[in-house]
Formats: structure tokens, sequence, C-alpha cells
């Protein structure tokens, strides 16, 4: 199962706040990338993670997101589905914080 149009549209508008962002599809889903860093992904079932930095992955997991397989992404809390601004709060804390993660 791909992800649907309709999917997609969601999270580019989610994150439109972010300035000009870009997806490519892989695997059935898309990676959501801002000037070329990957930040997020929606699964081929339509849900939206977020990459997450160890601490934020803490404090997300505390407010019950599930991680997507082994990976370090976490889907987003409901309350950001529905508020574009904390969506892209979070895109920036982990955006901000990949300039500090090791290679």
């Amino acid at each position: 199962m791909a992800v649907s149009d309709a999917d997609i549209a969601f999270a580019t508008d989610l994150f439109s706040g972010l300035g000009q962002i870009t997806t490519r599809k892989m695997f059935g889903g898309i990676c959501i990338y801002h000037a070329g860093t990957v930040f997020a992904l929606v699964s081929s079932d339509g849900r939206i993670y977020c990459k997450t930095t160890p601490d934020m992955a803490v404090t997300l997991a505390g407010d019950g997101a599930e991680q997507f397989h082994n990976m370090p992404y976490w889907s987003l809390p409901e309350s950001a589905l529905d508020d574009p601004e904390s969506a892209c709060d979070l895109a920036k804390q982990f955006l901000r914080g990949s300039e500090n993660l090791a290679p």
C-alpha cells in the first residue's frame, strides 16, 4: 500500500510554516525535507513521524508517541496533528538538534 496523495498534501500543509519543504517517495511512504535535511516521514498507512534527537524521543514517548520500527522517528502527538504551529515546533527542535548530532 502506498501513501495517498491526500496524506502527502496533509503533511506538506502541516509543515508549511517551515518554509519551502520537499518530499521524496520511498518504500511506499515519503520522506519530508527542509533545506536538504530529512526531518519527517509519512508511512504507507498515512501516519506522520518526526525524526528526533534522543532527548526528544524520551519526551515524545512519555506523551504516548510510538517509534517507527527501530529508527529515530516518533509519531506526532495527536495535538500536533491538529496544530501546524506545534508540528513545526517539533520539526524545528530536531532541525536545530541535528546540527549537533554525530555523523
